[in-house]
Parts: structure tokens; C-alpha cells; sequence
């Protein structure tokens, strides 16, 4: 539901608006995206905010000003009353939070979809709203979610060390592993599933 609401809104909304700050940074990092894409990528359009936007759609592309401007498509569809659903969850996912919440565990989420869509999500859910156990959020403004550097950078904004932190992720966790240490990274290479790494020891950072 998500993906078509905005996919048919893309033009009312850069057209309505090209003044707002924000949306003009997210076409500012589009046109940036658009110029580093090889002038061999099959059938990239001349640039323009909104062909390009379709092109990245259709493809599927993990694209940070994508990601913002959906967000921020999203939000204007909840707060017009247009977007009523509510995203579905696993019957455990609350309860799960509220033990971790009162064990004093911090919980954060690290996606490809930007911030504001996060929240978004989190805030309509059939099981009400999950935003109030969330620590934080983090996007591809972080950095890519394969590089163990991003991982690192979520550490830190959240004042932890690594090897204090269990990373669950869709990516495969091999590298990420290799980079960071084991008991950091947990793949879930299928829904529901999990292959848990060994405990790391503390390092003397």
C-alpha cells in the first residue's frame, strides 16, 4: 500500500513542494545520485527529479533521497487521514519490546528507509505504537548497511561499544563478522530464523 500511495503522488508532491527545504535537499541529492550513475546504466533518463524517482522505483534502488522523499510522502499521507492502515507486525514483536524496554535494553532500528518512514511505521502498527520502545533510528545516512563502519557509527550514537550490541540483519553477516567481531551481527537469511554468533570479549578500547 505504501510504495503505490507514494509512486502516484510523486509529481503533486515535488510540484506543490519545490520551495520546501527539505524536499529540495532530497532533489539536490538525487541530481548528485543521478550524475555518479555510469553513463552505461541501462536506460537511465536525462535528469529529471521525477523520471529519475520512477527509474530508481522500478529498480528497486536502495537510494537515500528515494528513501527521504518517500518518507516525507508518507507522512503527509498520515497526517491527511489518506494513509489509515496499519502495518502488520508478528503477534511476539510487543511483547518482545516491552521485555527487552524493561530489562534496560536499548532498541534501535537501522534501515534503508529513511527515518521519517521509520517512525511512520513504527507509530501504525496492529499492534499499536512501537515508536515509545525505540531509542533510535538510523537510515543510509549512516552509511551503507554491508560496510562495518555503519554499524560502528550506530554504536556510537547510541554510547555504546560493539561488543556490547547484538546487530540483527537481512544482509549476509560474513564480512560484517569478519570486520567487527563475533556476537555483533545476527543473520536472518529467512523469515523467523536466526544463526547466533559467538560472544565476543570486551576489547580495551
Amino acid at each position: 500500500m505504501l510504495f503505490p500511495y507514494a509512486r502516484a503522488r510523486v509529481h503533486d508532491y515535488l510540484e506543490h513542494h519545490a520551495d520546501d527545504p527539505g524536499v529540495r535537499a532530497d532533489v539536490a541529492l538525487l541530481r548528485a545520485e543521478h550524475a555518479a550513475e555510469s553513463s552505461r546504466t541501462p536506460d537511465l533518463p536525462p535528469w529529471n527529479p521525477e523520471a529519475y524517482v520512477y527509474w530508481l522505483m522500478d529498480r528497486d534502488r536502495k537510494s537515500t533521497g528515494l528513501k527521504a522523499l518517500q518518507g516525507r510522502i508518507w507522512e503527509a499521507g498520515y497526517r491527511a487521514g489518506e494513509l489509515k492502515g496499519k502495518g502488520e507486525v508478528y503477534p511476539d514483536v510487543r511483547p518482545a519490546l516491552v521485555r527487552w524496554r524493561d530489562a534496560g535494553k536499548k532498541i534501535a532500528i537501522f534501515s534503508s528507509g529513511s527515518v521519517q518512514a521509520q517512525r511512520n511505521l513504527f507509530e501504525n502498527t496492529i499492534a499499536g505504537d512501537l515508536s515509545q520502545f525505540l531509542s533510535g533510528y538510523f537510515d543510509t545516512t549512516t552509511g551503507p548497511k554491508r560496510e562495518a563502519a555503519s554499524y560502528r557509527h550506530i554504536a556510537a550514537a547510541l554510547d555504546q561499544k560493539t561488543h556490547e550490541m547484538l546487530f540483527v540483519s537481512d544482509v549476509p553477516a560474513f564480512q560484517l563478522y569478519v570486520d567487527i567481531g563475533p556476537g555483533v551481527v545476527t543473520e536472518l537469511p529467512q523469515a523467523r530464523q536466526t544463526i547466533e554468533c559467538e560472544d565476543r570479549p570486551p576489547d580495551d578500547e
